[in-house]
Formats: C-alpha cells, structure tokens, sequence
C-alpha cells in the first residue's frame, strides 16, 4: 500500500496477469470527512507492464512512483515507474540481476539506493529518477537480503547484516558502507534467515524487531563514528516477527504484527497476534487484532500496515479484500508536528509553501526488505467543513528529524476545488500541521496568515478598475467603490495588520459596470487594516484607516 501525493492509497492486488501474483492496483479515496474507512474505492489506476509480489517501491520526491524486481512475477529483472498524472507506467532498464524482495531507500538527491538480491547479496546500485539509469553504487560489508534499513537524522542508512550481529551504515557523504556497532541480542532467525522491520523512534534512535522476539535499539553517534546499541525486553508470549510490518503511531507507539517464534520445522508459524511498543515504557502491550479476538490465523508476513494522512494505520492483509484502520489512543506528537511559514503563488494552478519538519521524524512505516511504505513527505490538506487534498510534488528533501531546517514543496490544488476560504495544513505520516488560512477563487489564490506580511499595493487587479475608499481615514462609515470589465464572482473581506480577517462584506456574483459598497467601521478599533479584493482573474488590496 502506497500513499500517493494527493492523499489517496494505491493497493497491490493478485488480479491481473497471467500467473497470479498480480500487475493491478486499486486506489483508495478518502471521503470529504478524511474517512478511509468510508472512503471510496476506484480502478482507474493503469496496470503495471509486469506481474510482481515482493517488490522495491518507493513515492519518489516528484511524486511518481518507482517499483522494482519482485521474489515472484513477471518483473523480477526490470523495474516501472508510474506517473499518477498521466495514468502511465515506464518501463526502467533492467539493473542487471533480478530483485528479490530487495531494500531500497531515496537518497537526498533524490536518487533511489537499491538493493540487488542476487549473486553475492552485497552489491547495490543507484537509480537515476532524472534520466532513468541505473549506476554503480558501494557494495555492502555484510549481506543485505532479508535486512530492515532505517534511515538517521544524518541521511545515513542502518542496517544488521543478514544472520549475524554486525552492523553497518551507508554514509552519502562518504558514499561507502561503513562499519558500526555489534548487536546485543540475535535479531534473525537461523532457518530462514528472516527478521522484522526496523523504524526511527521519536528520540530519534532506532528501534529494530527480530524473528525470535529479541529486539534492539541503536543510538546514534551524530557523526560518522559507530553508536551504539542496547537490548529491549523480548517480545511476550513467544512472539517473533518472521518477516513482519510495524508502523510508527502518531503517539509516537510503534504498532507490530507478530506471529510465534519460527522453528526448524516451520519458519512462518501462525497465527499473528498484534502488539504496541512503547518507546517510554520500553513495554510491549498486547491489542485486539483488526478482525475480532486476539489472533488471525495466518502468518504474520501477510499482514500489511502504511500511514494515512488522517493519522490512522492502514491495515491488509493478503488473499483478503477487507482493509482496516487502527487509531492510536494518544494524541499528536507536538515534536513531530510539521510548521508553515509561507504558501505562495508559483506559476499556473501551482503553488509553492514553505515551512519546516515537512519530512516527519521518521519513515512511517517498515517491511523490512520486501516492500517500502514510506510517508516521510509533505501532504497538503484542505478544510472548509469538508476536507480535499492537493498533490504535492518537488519536496526538497527526503530526510527525517530536519529540526531547524528550511523545507519546501510544491502543490496543485485538486479539480473541482469550490471557490472559499480553506484551513490549509501540511500532514506527514498523519500529523497536521497547525491551520494556515488559505483564499481560494480561481485561478489565482491570495494567502493570509499571523505570520505574513500583508501588502497593501495592487496586486494583479484583473478586471477592477478605478477602486477608491471614501472617507479615508473614516470613523463611522466608509464607502469601496470599484468597477468591473465583466461579470465576476467577488469575495470583498477587511483584514487587520496582523493578518486576521475580521469582516466579510461580500462574498458572491456582481455583474460588471461601477459598484459603491458601504462599510459600517465605528465599531472597529482606531488602526490601519486591509480591504481585499478577490476575483476570479485577480486581487486588489486597499488601504483603510480607522480614526
């Protein structure tokens, strides 16, 4: 399950293709209430070219997706990329060995790192989103099939060797995979050689989930030098997790699907049960699972978790078409919660915010090595007592924890958008970021918020002509009058300096020639204050003083 830009999930199916793995995907639009649960299913999402089940995929920073190999199908050799805009996969060269059920992970330049299962089950090579090549890339120490990677606050990538206690990370600024600190503990399993996911805890340590229970976290060191890692409780219950989702709650939880310890005689046992660990606590507390009871009678590698934008976790699972959302029981974490310091026009429908945290402090979601879910970037969220999605795209980075960094993206509002006033907020991995008020009609927007500068020139007038407010500076009543080349929808609104609007005078159609509007101001505090114009082709901002 993949969260695209605009806030809606495409879903791996088996449908489609020749051999039963699948080349169909279906696509999950939430409701105007930013209800999954009650959302809408479509099939408007092209086929792959190739059949795949235990893929690369990652939401790449233009918002395309890139998906790569699988353990079975047609495409274990050969990777696509799908561009939701124009409903089209491309085929990408093959790397020169098949991906199975490879890692990869989007490095700051935005080229992808992938994993190459095959041969020495060490070597790795980049993807060029750009030009659509595959390059060299350092092999690693150890070997990385079946290894969970997290990315740190640094851009560097943690891994544990397969079936040993080493550990290493991939270092961009050295471009080499270095070594780091031994595990305490076993984190896979001797038989078939499976481990859990791994994710960036909220205190910006890493938290990897074995197969036989044992688990770890890892503590920076802040620079190239090794950290260091320390044991958690094992998992209760003989619990393991054989190949396995986790998800980062917004509570800063990380839920599990687990299953029991494998064995020799079976390295995939059933049933999952499902637990949270609590990076406070350090404690695992057993859930009920997401169909009833305590326990689902399969493997615990055929579960699913991602993030949504509403701040739940999406949950699948294989050969069934039900879905689920689970809510954490705690609130926001105000340390990952993304901030907007401005939204601007860019050019067309576009438009380009700015801010900060618009990568979240962690990737959201872990699979270990068979498929990314990632939601470390930047939605944008619309409300105006119904909730829309834009598409962002071009996010500069790919990062987590960019504490005291400047962030940006870019948007296009959805078709369809009504005209009105909108709360605008950026989410990452289903956090919010605190309303920014956000005009909306037509082709042109203009942004108001406490912390922008409002400019009293002219700004793009469209058809307005000869605008003038009488008396000014007034004290009981003034007069706007303006005129317009056509007929036009108007919104007419007076706004203080601090940005907050304070009155709307008119909001609808007024048909073209000269127009006086009176405004009543003797309840108004004595100051300056801001009386904007917007229509469909373009705003006027007039100055007003109270005396």
């Amino acid at each position: 399950m993949l969260v695209l830009s605009d806030g809606t999930v495409m879903c791996k199916t088996f449908s489609g293709g020749v051999d039963g793995y699948g080349n169909t995907w279906d696509r999950l639009v939430p409701s105007l209430t930013s209800s999954y649960a009650s959302g809408t299913w479509t099939t408007t999402i092209a086929p792959m070219h190739n059949t795949r089940l235990y893929f690369s995929s990652q939401v790449l920073k233009d918002a395309r997706v890139y998906v790569a190999g699988g353990e079975y199908g047609t495409g274990g050799s050969a990777g696509e990329i799908y561009n939701d805009v124009s409903n089209k996969w491309t085929d990408a060269p093959s790397p020169g060995v098949r991906l199975s059920d490879a890692n990869s992970e989007i490095l700051e330049n935005g080229n992808v790192l992938q994993a190459l299962v095959s041969g020495t089950l060490k070597n790795n090579k980049f993807w060029n989103p750009a030009t659509n090549t595959y390059s060299s890339a350092p092999s690693c120490l150890g070997i990385h099939n079946e290894s969970a990677w997290v990315k740190l606050a640094d851009n560097s990538i943690l891994m544990v060797d397969r079936n040993t206690q080493k550990s290493e990370r991939y270092i961009p600024s050295l471009n080499a995979w270095v070594a780091d600190a031994n595990v305490p503990v076993s984190l896979y399993d001797p038989y078939g050689f499976e481990t859990g996911g791994a994710l960036l805890l909220p205190n910006g340590k890493a938290f990897f989930i074995g197969s036989l229970g044992h688990c770890a976290i890892y503590t920076p060191s802040g620079t190239n030098s090794p950290g260091s890692w320390v044991a958690t409780p094992n998992i209760p219950n003989g619990q393991g997790t054989p190949d396995a989702p986790a998800a980062m709650e917004i509570d800063g939880k990380v839920l599990l699907a687990t299953s029991p310890i494998p064995t020799s005689g079976n390295h995939f046992p059933a049933p999952t049960s499902f637990y949270e660990y609590d990076y406070v606590t350090n404690r695992f507390t057993q859930i009920n699972s997401p169909e009833g009871g305590l326990t689902i009678n399969i493997p615990c590698y055929e579960v699913n978790f991602t993030v949504i934008p509403n701040g739940q976790i999406l949950y699948s699972r294989q050969g069934s078409s039900k879905y689920y959302v689970y809510s954490s029981a705690g609130s926001a974490l105000a340390s990952a919660t993304p901030t907007i310091s401005s939204v601007s026009f860019h050019h067309g429908v576009t438009f380009t915010i700015k801010g900060s945290l618009f990568n979240g402090i962690s990737e959201g979601a872990t699979y270990g090595d068979d498929w990314q879910m990632n939601t470390n970037y930047p939605l944008v969220r619309l409300y105006n007592g119904n909730f829309y999605y834009a598409r962002t795209h071009n996010w500069n980075s790919t990062g987590v924890r960019r504490f005291g960094k400047k962030d940006n993206a870019q948007f296009d509002l959805p078709a369809g958008l009504p005209f009105g006033s909108y709360s605008l907020y950026v989410v990452v991995n289903g956090i919010p970021s605190a309303p920014f008020t956000f005009e909306f009609f037509g082709p042109r927007s203009e942004i108001i918020t406490q912390n922008t500068e409002i400019n009293s020139d002219n700004v793009v007038a469209g058809n307005i002509s000869r605008s003038s407010i009488y008396p000014n500076p007034a004290s009981k009543e003034t007069t706007i009058q303006f005129t317009f080349a056509k007929t036009t929808r108007i919104s007419l609104k007076v706004f203080d300096m601090n940005g907050k609007s304070i009155n709307e005078i008119f909001n609808g159609i007024m048909q073209s020639g000269e127009h006086s509007v009176k405004l009543n101001v003797d309840q108004f505090p004595k100051g300056i204050y801001l009386v904007r114009m917007i229509t469909e082709s373009g705003t006027e901002n007039l100055k007003l003083i109270v005396q």
